[in-house]
């Protein structure tokens, strides 16, 4: 197969397997859909960092069918680990993003599947059951929501700027809790909002309902499909040392583009 063969032969099998992961997560939506509001059944992986039942009756889903559906893939999920194969295709999936929200019945969760191709996110789908939202995003392809497609602010000013942030589920004993920032921040810009949800986050700078967002320890099933949507609604995505290959790192930096530098210049100033 030469080339060019192999190159239409990637653009077939990516649209096909988008198709099947927008599939995948609208019927993994009703399962998220049929516990929230309802009393859960709460472990705690540490103090303040939970995970429900349905995080596990997501994830069991969406897990057991791309093993169906494409058995050769490796896979890494947050609470069920790592499913190893043989693969150069790795799915990184976060059932519930924003478990602490759903568990309180606070509306700010989603369910990210990302498909990632030499450390770099290929496809990515997020859904946000709660507004019927549905994002998607193809590598070169653009990003879309519901169906239309989506493009970050035009803002070039931070002070004019509507940030998000998040802070570690260790956040009352890590030194570098991002508590410091926070402060710095919030002086800077015209409003600054802790969400609950990195997916979220990164979703709503596509959407343009964000300027920027920034965040230390995330995971990469946290923000892999979310990075790709940003960057492919014309977005930046880099971690605090302003380094384009995010995923496994301690930080995430997402924003329109055109206040990248100024946030970047803020978050490492000592």
């Amino acid at each position: 197969m030469n080339n060019i063969d192999e190159k239409d032969m990637l653009e077939k099998d990516k649209s096909e397997i988008l198709s099947v992961v927008k599939t995948i997560a609208t019927q993994a939506g009703e399962i998220f859909l049929s516990g929230f509001g309802k009393k859960q059944d709460i472990e705690f992986k540490g103090e303040i960092d939970l995970v429900t039942e349905y995080d596990y009756l997501v994830e069991k889903f969406i897990v057991s069918e791309i093993k169906k559906n494409y058995p050769e893939h490796r896979i890494y999920s947050e609470e069920l680990g790592e499913v190893k194969r043989n693969s150069k295709y790795l799915w990184l999936l976060d059932p519930i993003d924003g478990t602490t929200n759903y568990a309180h019945g606070f509306p700010a969760a989603a369910i990210s599947i990302a498909l990632v191709l030499d450390n770099q996110p290929i496809l990515g789908v997020v859904l946000d059951p709660l507004r019927n939202e549905l994002y998607v995003a193809e590598i070169h392809k653009g990003a879309n929501l519901n169906g239309e497609k989506i493009c970050v602010t035009k803002e070039n000013q931070l002070n004019n700027s509507l940030i998000a942030t998040g802070f570690p589920y260790d956040v009352r004993t890590k030194s570098d809790n991002n508590l410091s920032r926070f402060y710095r921040l919030i002086k800077l810009v015209r409003g600054l909002r802790y969400t609950g949800s990195a997916t979220l986050n990164c979703v709503w700078v596509a959407a343009g309902r964000l300027d920027g967002y920034w965040e230390y320890g995330t995971k990469p099933w946290d923000t892999a499909a979310g990075a790709l949507i940003v960057r492919e609604a014309g977005g930046k995505v880099t971690t605090i040392e302003n380094k384009d290959n995010f995923l496994n790192k301690e930080s995430i930096v997402v924003t329109n583009k055109n206040i990248h530098n100024q946030l970047l210049s803020v978050l490492s100033a000592k």
